[in-house]
């Protein structure tokens, strides 16, 4: 199901209703604003770290079960820089294209973003998702190293990362397959920024309903690799963090509506 290039107005609010049974169970997509989002249904998986390969980090550990209590929607794709723009008025990506995801925004530009979104929409709902929905989301249903299953050498299919050549800019969103529960790009493109304070060792002391990340701390996280990175580094389990001022060309950020 691809990404449709026809977008409603950013300043619009629409819904609309599409089947996906590519999982044995209906996927709902409504438009926000312009921004397409998949309902995530509640459940409990394994978060964190599931395999001893060399290249795993400690802070992936341990790996913990975590239950979603209530269901959510998360955007279908990054957010775009079209909608950006739409939004805020300037684009601030190194290689512009609309279509392409947002980059070169930090964590604070993200949070600048959401608040004028949600006062266009009159609306508190817009948000960045926790790490732990994230990870949810972009396992959809998996426990191996990646969305689709755990072989490095079918994940061109599904992202867009350094081993195959990509580097040099971002790519257009939602050119390669998504994953079981209709998200492009979880692998690669641009990392996307999440809610959460960074803490190396919090997955120790994480509670497993619902977490919300540390109370405070010095960085922020951003997940799913990007078109720069190896492809071991597209792991679903992957953390990194920066401090929330920071910019680059292989940062943006994807959405949730609650």
């Amino acid at each position: 199901m691809k990404y449709t290039r026809t977008l409603n107005s950013v300043l619009s609010l629409s819904i609309c209703l599409i089947l996906h049974s590519s999982n044995a169970h209906a996927i709902e997509y409504k438009s926000f604003a312009g921004i397409r989002f998949v309902k995530i249904e509640p459940g409990c998986f394994l978060m964190g770290k599931d395999t001893d390969i060399k290249e795993t980090n400690p802070v992936e550990a341990p790996q913990h079960k975590v239950c979603i209590s209530k269901p959510f929607y998360i955007g279908e794709t990054e957010v775009t820089q079209k909608q950006w723009e739409t939004v805020m008025g300037n684009n601030p990506s190194k290689t512009k294209a609309f279509y392409k995801p947002v980059d070169k925004v930090s964590w604070n530009d993200a949070q600048e973003f959401i608040k004028k979104l949600n006062i266009q929409e009159n609306s508190q709902a817009f948000r960045l998702p926790t790490e732990a929905e994230w990870e949810y989301s972009a396992r959809a249903g998996s426990t191996s190293l990646f969305s689709y299953g755990a072989k490095p050498n079918d994940l061109s299919n599904y992202a867009w990362f350094g081993d195959e050549g990509y580097g040099g800019a971002s790519h257009e969103v939602a050119l390669k397959k998504p994953n079981q529960w209709g998200l492009f790009d979880v692998h690669g493109n641009v990392w996307e920024w999440v809610q959460d304070w960074y803490d190396p060792n919090y997955y120790s002391s994480s509670p497993d309903k619902d977490p919300q990340g540390p109370e405070t701390g010095q960085y922020r996280v951003y997940r799913g690799g990007s078109w720069v990175g190896k492809a071991i580094n597209l792991r679903t389990s992957l953390r990194y963090s920066g401090l929330p001022v920071l910019r680059t060309n292989d940062i943006g950020l994807r959405l949730v509506h609650e």
